[in-house]
Order: C-alpha cells, then structure tokens, then sequence
C-alpha cells in the first residue's frame, strides 16, 4: 500500500468491524494468548481438561477483548471460537504468531522433508544483507515445469513492514500440503497446478520492522536495507525509472520472465481491498483515475472473486483510513498512481495476471489477530487457484509435433504492449472469461493464422480449454506463406460444452451484478 507517514500509533486498527485496542494492552493480549494455547495444549493431553466449564473457556479465549457494547463482535467471537476447534490440529502444527526469518526458514525446510513428493524448496536469489529468497513449489511435479499444468505464484511482504501475508502463505502452506489426498479439491488443484509461494520478498525490512516499535502505518522496514521501495523498483512500461534495481527486485524479475507465470497475487498490508492493473498512467497527459489496461474484464473478475469469497473485503468499508471501495476492489491507478511497481511488470513483461491484495488495515497488527485474518482470508487464497484455469491453453507446433518457441498469440480487440508469446515447450496461456473469441497465431517468418473459438467456463473441471495448433511448414522454403492450422479441442461433447458455458453465464453474470 502506499506509504501515508501518520502520527496514530495509537489509533487502534483503524478497522470499523472491530473494538478499538489500543497498543498499549498488546502485552497483556499477548499474554492472553499464550494461556490460551497453553489451555489447549492441556486441553489435548489431559482427561481432565474435558471437564472445564463453558463459561470458563470463553473467559479466558476472550480476555480484553471482551465489550458488551458491540453485540456484532461477540456473535463473531462465538463463531470464531467453534472455528478454532475445528482447526485445532493445524494451530498446534503451525503456530498464529509471527515467525523471524531463521523460523520462516526451518519452517520451509521442514515441510519439505516431511512432504519431498509435492514439495520443491528452493531460493531464488538473496536480498541485500544476503538473505536467501525462498520458495516453496508444491504440485505433483513440483520440481519442474510440466506441459499443460499452468504456474501459479504467491508473493507476500514485498513491503518489509506489511506482515500478514507473510504469515497467512506459512498457513497456506501447511493447509495445502496437509490436506493433499485427504481433501478433493485441494488435491485436485496441486495436481492440475504448479504453485510457487513466497512468503517474504523483503526479509531485511521485515527484521527491521520487528527491532521497530509497532505502528500500523508506518515503518522504515518498509524498505530493503538500501531504503529502496521494491514496490516502486521494477521497470516502468510508461515511465523511466532512474533508481538502481535492487537484489530482491532483479531475482524477482529474472524469476517472472524464466518460469511461464500465468496467474499471481501479491499480498499487502495496510487496507482491505483486491488490487488490478494499471498502477500506473500511461500518459504524462492522462489525468489521474481509472488505467485500463486490455484485460481489464478478466482483472475485475479476478478482483471480485476474492472479495467476495472473503468474509468481509466486498463491503469495500472495512478501515477507517481508506476510501469507499466498491465491491471491495479498485483500480490500482484509481486509487492512487505510481511508477515501477511489480504488478504492472508481471502482467505486461511477464504475461501473468497478477492481483495485489491488501490484507489488513493495520500493517503490523499483533500477532493475536492473525488467527482472524487466516479465517477470513483462506477460501479467497485457496479459491484463487481454480481460477489460473479460465480460459486457453495449448501449443503452437509443427506438423511433426516440435514445440514452436516465441510464437505470437493474440486476441483480436486485446492490445497488449507486449503480445503474448509461446515459450520453449511451444505452449501459450491466456486467462479469458466465457465467449466467443478471435485468436491470430503468428510464427516469425512463417505467416500466421486466424480462427474463431469459444471459451467455455473449465475451472471446475481443473482445466483451461486446450487448442493445440500445428503449422504447416515447407522446410525447403521458410518463406513460404503456405501452412495449415489444426484446432484440437477438450474431450467435451458440444452438448455439455454449451451447458457448461450458460452456467458459466449465469454465474458471472450474478457475480458482476
């Protein structure tokens, strides 16, 4: 989020829904909590825990949080409370609290031993003070990239003060990996998908930020070690940047542009609210407000599709501090603009859609809140897996089935300043809505071709739709302009393809409605 420097450390969480806690009684919250997992811990050993009164557990689960003025925030309590049973065995695995970078690390270290078939740790690249950049990839081939099984990132605390996420993708972790084979869906989606999460972009503001005093607004964390703002270092498609690309900002960016990223999401701190592309103006002349790009249907999809599975983010008037946000999602230039950010590198240099999201009002809330924030936040994160499964998928290759390396595929109406291109595996992904489409394939130095598909709505079935398209070329004569286009479709019969896409129409059209 955008760095407002405002003298209100004690302000609260600037959060309507919630009480107002002043950060003076963090200590004692704290405390709180530490009983009260201590109190579950004996809970889970002893036979006589079972014999606890009611009342008695309530008491000590709500501690200072109790207000008998606000009839909302103890339904919500009551509620939460049967949550935290329900997910004991995690909480215990994996404990709510803010992990330092050496327990970040064990933590990926561990998950890795104990789950090596679906895990892949791996770094890539260090920040200024040499701290390793970890990911963690997890799917049924989790080591390397497999042709048709799309990639998908999650990127949190690329601001160093903006906590969070970095917590809320340790518990994603955990959750994804515990609950393969035990759960349908999400073993669906790790076999059909590539995920590549990183829990910590800026390791060295985040150290800075915890030997800080807690505020909600601000930190110097904020920045790597140089004082740079990695959020406002990526290069500019509309605007030169002079600043030099830091360590953090060049891994990332030699990482988007060497793995096939179709779908991303970049958690934030600091309001409530899904994020979209553009960030930027893309004029000196465009006056400030909405920066449309042309995918901007797909992106408003995206956006609302995690709002509205979050609890609360579609009311768009959770903090105190931010403005109204309709459905809870905004255009990011809308918002407020600026140059060099992450978001608009990845969907134009790196052809990945990717979200920002912003987690919490407070950017370094205490660690006793984040139990809420996972609550609130786990079906959006989970659910945003299906949806790298919208739209095409396929191959440009020759007649004898050879991949067709940086071949271009274009939408007709979608003018994207860099146009989409195959990689080595001659494979292309284009995340699109249901409809009817015309796609032009273009081989340098061999021609190109046009055709007129339709798109129908396969995420539930874990799967884009595939055009595979094969051109055929005279070796003899590279020039030549003669070459053939085969489409070949998913296994659907055209019945149950056009009783998928009037569902699909359905859905989308409440969901935008």
């Amino acid at each position: 989020m955008e760095n407002r420097k405002l003298d209100d450390l004690h302000y609260g969480f600037g959060r309507k829904t919630h009480d107002y806690v002043s950060f003076e009684n963090e200590k004692y919250q704290n405390v709180q909590a530490d009983k009260y997992c201590e109190m579950i811990a004996d809970f889970m050993v002893s036979k006589e825990s079972t014999q606890v009164k009611e009342s008695e557990s309530i008491a000590a689960i709500n501690g200072p949080w109790e207000n008998s003025q606000t009839s909302r925030w103890k339904m919500f309590r009551s509620i939460k409370l049967l949550w935290i049973w329900a997910i004991l065995p995690d909480l215990i695995a994996l404990k709510l609290q803010y992990h330092s970078t050496q327990e970040l690390e064990g933590f990926l270290h561990a998950i890795n031993r104990k789950y090596p078939s679906i895990t892949h740790l791996y770094y890539i690249g260090g920040s200024v003070a040499g701290i390793k950049l970890w990911v963690l990839a997890i799917g049924k081939y989790p080591k390397v990239h497999t042709v048709g099984i799309p990639d998908v990132k999650y990127i949190a605390n690329i601001h160093g003060d903006e906590v969070v996420g970095r917590e809320m993708l340790l518990q994603l972790i955990e959750h994804l990996v515990k609950m393969y084979k035990h759960d349908a869906t999400i073993t669906r989606l790790i076999n059909n998908a590539r995920i590549h999460i990183m829990p910590s972009m800026n390791p060295d503001g985040f150290e800075i930020t915890q030997h800080e005093e807690r505020s909600c607004t601000y930190s110097i964390g904020r920045y790597n070690k140089e004082r740079v703002d990695l959020n406002r270092n990526f290069p500019d498609a509309f605007e030169n940047s002079t600043s030099a690309t830091q360590p953090e900002t060049k891994a990332v960016m030699n990482w988007i542009l060497s793995e096939t990223f179709v779908l991303s999401i970049s958690l934030h701190g600091g309001a409530v609210v899904a994020s979209y592309p553009y960030d930027n103006k893309q004029t000196d002349k465009q006056p400030a407000g909405y920066s449309k790009c042309p995918d901007d249907d797909v992106f408003v999809y995206l956006a609302k599709n995690y709002s509205y599975n979050h609890l609360s983010m579609f009311s768009g008037d959770e903090c105190e501090r931010t403005p109204y946000f309709q459905d809870g999602i905004t255009n990011g230039a809308e918002w407020y603009h600026f140059s060099g950010g992450m978001q608009d590198f990845n969907y134009i240099s790196g052809q990945c859609f990717e979200l920002t999201v912003e987690l919490s009002c407070c950017k370094n809330p205490p660690e006793i809140y984040l139990m809420e924030y996972w609550n609130e936040n786990q079906e959006s994160l989970i659910n945003f897996l299906k949806l790298v499964h919208l739209g095409i998928k396929g191959q440009v290759l020759t007649m004898d089935g050879a991949p067709i390396e940086n071949a271009i595929v274009e939408v007709q109406g979608r003018e994207n300043i860099n146009p989409f291109r195959t990689n080595k595996w001659g494979e292309y992904y284009r995340l699109l809505l249901p409809g009817t489409y015309i796609l032009n394939v273009t081989v340098p130095g061999f021609g190109s071709n046009t055709t007129e598909f339709q798109v129908l709505n396969d995420v539930e079935n874990f799967s884009a739709l595939v055009f595979n398209f094969h051109f055929n070329v005279n070796a003899t004569d590279a020039t030549s302009s003669k070459h053939s286009i085969q489409q070949q479709h998913g296994t659907a019969s055209s019945k149950q393809q056009n009783a998928v896409l009037l569902i699909s129409i359905v859905i989308y059209s409440a969901l935008i409605y």
